[in-house]
């Protein structure tokens, strides 16, 4: 499954790539890409597991993302979490860009990685990145060092089940940035080797062809941060 490269208006331009669990017909790995006041919501829900049940999980959540878009990523994760009571649950990586300010915001809850990549910037290998995955260990602080390629500070959870305090973080954007979401479909490493002038779509195929599993659902959205004074 992929999309072709698509712009907001004078905010960002985004591309995305997934692939079902092999032998499986429906991928239960979603994303969301939307116009919200004065900048744009982008997420990623992983439903756990893979197949229908999986699907209809994730599904839930992007319809009250859809529904609530404009609302504070805090309120969102709690109606997802109200909204999933009953079903297998999900995980899910939440940002929001605000173009006016040229400031992202951005929250997650389980296994899906976030990764920041500052225009200009020369790609590094894992190990000279921070890399955060479930629950950090205790004292990590709750924002990372900026730095050529961060990566979200998750916290452990299964939004639908038992989630942590939620505690966003905020950081300024510049034009060029990239912001690479991955599912845990996709093995570690992903941001090392991009071609980072190639096409968010272009990106996204890349990741997805190199680095899938293949034992669990997959996808990869990949957002350059375009700026509101793009015409």
């Amino acid at each position: 499954m992929r999309a072709e490269t698509t712009v907001l208006p004078s905010q960002v331009a985004w591309g995305v790539a997934s692939r079902a669990l092999p032998g499986q017909d429906i991928c239960g790995d979603l994303h969301l890409v939307t116009a919200i006041p004065g900048g744009v919501l982008v997420a990623v829900v992983d439903g756990l597991g893979h197949g229908a049940e999986a699907a209809a999980a994730a599904r839930i959540a992007i319809g009250v993302l859809e529904r609530h878009a404009g609302e504070p990523l805090v309120v969102l994760l709690s109606r997802c979490h109200e909204a999933l009571a009953g079903t297998r649950g999900v995980v899910m990586t939440l940002a929001s860009v605000q173009a006016a300010e040229n400031q992202l915001t951005w929250l997650g809850v389980g296994n899906i990685e976030a990764a920041w990549l500052q225009a200009g910037g020369a790609s590094r290998a894992s190990s000279e990145c921070v890399i955060l995955r479930g629950t950090p260990a205790a004292g990590t602080p709750p924002e990372l060092a900026s730095g050529p390629a961060d990566r979200v500070l998750l916290r452990g959870g299964i939004v639908g089940y038992r989630v942590p305090a939620f505690r966003p973080s905020t950081r300024a954007l510049s034009p060029g940035d990239l912001l690479i979401f991955a599912t845990d479909g996709i093995g570690p490493g992903f941001v090392e080797g991009l071609e980072r002038s190639a096409s968010p779509q272009a990106l996204a195929d890349q990741i997805l062809e190199r680095h899938f599993k293949g034992n669990d659902d997959a996808l990869v959205l990949v957002v350059r941060y375009v700026g509101s004074n793009h015409d």
